[in-house]
């Protein structure tokens, strides 16, 4: 039919609209973490404890379970592990992942002579942390149509204007998780 229309003149125009697609302005809300980047964080963290000179001599642990996304952390006390919680969420940082994607809800535990600690890092979103921000941005009163796909939500509205203060708002959130902003469509 586009054929036969482009033979026609542009009187085709007026009768036939195949050509234009019209689809209303859109964006992602993700919460992802590269792991080469987290790599490279975790990699400066361990060089980092082992050059200071209050670690020097002491029993540190610090491995990251890529299949699980897990961080298991050992060293000699509870300061020092708190130490190197603090080293991890600050380099992290400079490599430019927040610290929200840190899950630091579980205490350490003794083991021995040892402190022990699990640190699963969130990737992807929860089911009840998607529903949470979708209640957030509908509270927001603007007009746009939130979705939950999986862990991505995907946000639509008429206006791109709307999109932006979507996120604008969402910044300003205090919900303790890292989100990115993608795939902004107009």
């Amino acid at each position: 039919m586009v054929s036969f229309c482009k033979n026609l003149s542009p009187l085709c125009d007026r009768f036939f609209i195949f050509d234009k697609t019209y689809s209303m302005p859109s964006f992602d809300i993700v919460s992802k973490v590269d792991l080469q980047t987290l790599d490279n964080a975790i990699n400066t963290v361990r060089k980092e404890i082992t050059n200071r000179f209050d670690f020097k001599g002491s029993h540190v642990v610090i491995d990251l379970n890529k299949k699980d996304l897990k961080l298991n952390l050992e060293a000699d006390s509870e300061m020092k592990m708190t130490q190197i919680i603090e080293v991890l969420i600050s380099r992290s940082m400079k490599q430019g992942l927040a610290g929200e994607i840190y899950d630091l809800s579980k205490e350490p535990y003794q083991s021995g002579k040892v402190v022990k600690k699990e640190v699963e890092v969130r990737n992807g979103l929860k089911q009840e942390d998607a529903k949470k921000i979708i209640k957030l941005i509908k509270d927001s009163g603007l007009k746009v149509q939130p979705a939950i796909m999986d862990d991505i939500i995907r946000v639509t509205g008429k206006k791109i204007d709307d999109l932006q203060d979507v996120i604008q708002s969402a910044k300003a959130w205090e919900i303790g998780l890292a989100l990115q902003y993608i795939n902004m469509k107009s």
